[in-house]
């Protein structure tokens, strides 16, 4: 669970560094991300999922 919450401490500093140092280009990644069919971003989101769950097996492993 540890591991988790580190993890996740991480997306949050990155997320709020790009928010921070990039705030047009995150804006207008936001208004982009809008646009695009439900079906891709879940298939999108899917694959990006898959390739964390590998990442750390491959890490971890």
């Amino acid at each position: 669970m540890t591991d988790f919450l580190a993890a996740l401490g991480l997306v949050l500093v990155i997320e709020g560094v790009i928010s921070a140092a990039f705030p047009n280009a995150a804006r207008a990644a936001m208004l982009a991300a809008s646009q695009v069919p439900v079906n891709k971003l879940r298939l999108t989101g899917l694959a990006a999922a898959a390739g964390g769950v590998l990442l750390v097996w491959l890490v971890r492993g």
